[in-house]
């Protein structure tokens, strides 16, 4: 699991290769990831956006952005928190992903929450002793 925490907002994620979904002879690798997003600190939070960036094996990177994560906007008071399940395909067998999300006080004020780098890694990356 990768945690990160940003003014007491802890962001957890953890990748799971996804076998039954993908197709390693024709370059299909997938992946499917569980976020969980704990407020911890003392105000009221409301999760506005998502921008996730996905760099594959060979260095190609994809952005996705959107109104809060997966059709949602959720508001976590302190002690609550909410997850998610989401997920990647890549045309390689490894890749890491990475990314922020905008949030913002019952106050108004907006702030950005890092979402910890988690790799996407697959029984068929290659590896390399250096």
């Amino acid at each position: 699991m990768y945690r990160r925490t940003t003014r007491s907002i802890e962001v957890t994620v953890k990748p799971m290769y996804l076998e039954d979904q993908s197709e390693p002879s024709s370059e299909h690798y997938v992946w499917a990831f569980w976020v969980r997003i704990e407020n911890h600190g003392r105000e009221t939070v409301h999760l506005r956006a998502g921008h996730l960036r996905t760099a594959d094996a060979i260095g190609r990177f994809e952005e996705m952005h959107g109104e809060g994560v997966v059709g949602e906007q959720p508001t976590l008071r302190p002690g609550e928190s909410f997850e998610y399940t989401s997920g990647k395909p890549l045309t390689t067998p490894s890749g890491i992903m990475f990314g922020t999300y905008e949030m913002e006080t019952e106050a108004g004020e907006q702030f950005v929450v890092e979402i910890p780098a988690f790799s996407l890694d697959s029984p068929y990356q290659e590896r390399r002793l250096h």
